[in-house]
């Protein structure tokens, strides 16, 4: 067994042997986990929630659920990207930085930070603007803004979809 300060090269990588052995599939559980309550969220919201409440639920009724639905969510999101982008950068790091990396892990990264920077847009911007409205029952600017959030989140769902084939299929093509 190779001392804490040793490296070897696993999986076409130089990597702190123990440090791979002992600290990545915490990391990468971390990751997935995240990744799996973003992603399978937005999916949810998206392709179930959303077509329901519009054929059962009147405007003001469904505005003020996906209020809710978004401030309940959000907490979640927060915790998913804090997750993913901590544990995969730090995995990046134990791995020798970018320049080291597969090119598919530097495009789930890019991937990864744009959907953060749609969801900063979404929860910083749309939201924000949306809840007041809500609170205001301000019901037709309520409900044109969310169809900005829709089509936002149908955006980040798409990207984080893609982000997951890549990361499946790009570890077997390198």
């Amino acid at each position: 067994m190779a001392s804490f300060l040793n490296t070897e090269r696993v999986s076409g990588l130089y990597v702190n042997y123990y440090e791979e052995i002992k600290v990545i599939p915490f990391l990468k559980m971390f990751h997935l986990l995240s990744v799996v309550v973003w992603v399978g969220g937005m999916f949810f919201a998206y392709m179930v929630l959303r077509p329901s409440a519009a054929e059962i639920l009147q405007p003001p009724e469904r505005l003020r659920l996906w209020d809710k639905v978004f401030s309940m969510f959000f907490k979640w999101v927060w915790l998913s990207v804090v997750l993913v982008l901590a544990s995969g950068f730090y995995m990046i790091s134990l791995m020798g930085g970018f320049a080291s990396l597969p090119m598919y892990i530097n495009l789930m990264m890019l991937l990864g930070i744009v959907m953060t920077l749609i969801y900063f847009y979404v929860f910083f911007k749309a939201y924000a603007a949306y809840a007041v409205l809500v609170g205001k029952q301000e019901w037709p600017a309520a409900g044109a803004l969310l169809g900005t959030i829709r089509k936002l989140v149908g955006t980040n769902l798409g990207i984080g979809l893609l982000t997951v084939v890549v990361a499946t299929i790009g570890v077997h093509l390198q």
